[in-house]
């Protein structure tokens, strides 16, 4: 059983017994996030295959050094990470993003990243797999439905407690 399916059950159910608007709220937010995870992982798939995706701390911290105005998505991707230099990578890059006006989107599920981008390998150990932390989308004049989508997600969820919203990448 996974998180998934428990909560498609957790909502078909309280839709049959006839729950209050909560739990309609509840099922409608997630539907919501499970539908801007499938647009995010489009959209890196696509911008992998157009070549329009930095990959890496490092790489994403130089290209945006030299060319941030091609830069329409940053995506940070930590799971519980308690990675102190990576928490600093991570402060800077969002803090540059923001003043830079680029569109920030921080997701847990490192594992479903290397799925979507080809970076998993079974005999590299987990320090020797690519470095899909930080994922810049670039080119503004890919005009995709999906980055769209995330766009309008991210402003959505915009908020004075969190500056930079957050969503959860479901393995597969």
């Amino acid at each position: 059983v996974t998180l998934e399916n428990s909560l498609e059950d957790f909502c078909l159910m309280n839709s049959l017994i006839g729950r209050g608007a909560e739990h309609s709220i509840f099922c409608a937010v997630r539907s919501r996030m499970q539908s801007v995870s499938l647009a995010l992982e489009e959209l890196l798939v696509s911008s992998q295959e157009q070549n329009c995706l930095t990959v890496g701390i490092y790489e994403s911290a130089k290209f945006l050094n030299v060319d941030p105005d091609s830069v329409v998505l940053c995506v940070l991707a930590a799971d519980h990470e308690e990675d102190v230099a990576l928490q600093i990578h991570f402060t800077l890059l969002q803090s540059f993003c923001c003043n830079s006006g680029i569109t920030i989107l921080q997701v847990s599920g490192i594992q479903r990243l290397h799925q979507l981008l080809g970076a998993a390998d079974v005999n590299k150990d987990q320090d020797e797999r690519k470095d899909l932390h930080c994922l810049l989308v670039t080119n503004p004049q890919v005009n995709h439905c999906r980055l769209q989508e995330v766009g309008a997600y991210c402003q959505e969820s915009l908020r004075p407690d969190q500056w930079v919203p957050t969503l959860i990448l479901q393995e597969r």
